[in-house]
């Protein structure tokens, strides 16, 4: 019972609180403080710092292909080893090596962006600013070349 009433005066406190500051500045008062907003989340979006890491994207070259050059430091680095990427030989003389196969399991990525950090070709960035991440299987969470180039 002692938890109950404990609850109810918690929600209790919080609406009063909020509702106080909504009144005040609702007669124009500023405050340092705002009451809670709820943001009607798939109509309007909060807008995202410039420094969150959101959805991985490759960073294709002006031919279209990918930027990576499969040195392979992004699997090195990374904790949760959700990185896989094997390389081929191009035939283009001034490149030695590419991708030909990329993926990154988002079931098992922390987004702590180590990635990014220890690409030298600047290949791979998580700016895309996507953070609504759902899929019906976890295939769908797999994300390949295809998936990271659009």
């Amino acid at each position: 019972m002692g938890a109950l009433i404990r609850g109810v005066w918690i929600t209790a406190r919080h609406f009063i609180v909020n509702m106080v500051f909504h009144t005040l500045r609702f007669f124009g008062l500023k405050t340092k403080r705002r009451g809670a907003v709820t943001i009607q989340y798939p109509e309007k979006k909060k807008p995202l710092p410039p420094r969150h890491r959101s959805l991985h994207r490759l960073v294709p070259r002006g031919d279209g292909k990918p930027r990576c050059v499969a040195c392979m430091l992004c699997v090195t680095v990374c904790p949760s080893e959700c990185i896989f990427v094997e390389a081929a030989e191009d035939p283009d003389p001034e490149i030695q090596k590419y991708a030909a196969r990329f993926e990154i399991d988002l079931t098992r990525c922390c987004f702590c962006g180590f990635c990014v950090e220890a690409c030298p070709e600047d290949a791979i960035r998580m700016d895309t600013g996507t953070i609504d991440l759902a899929a019906g299987s976890r295939e769908d969470l797999i994300y390949g070349l295809d998936k990271l180039l659009r």
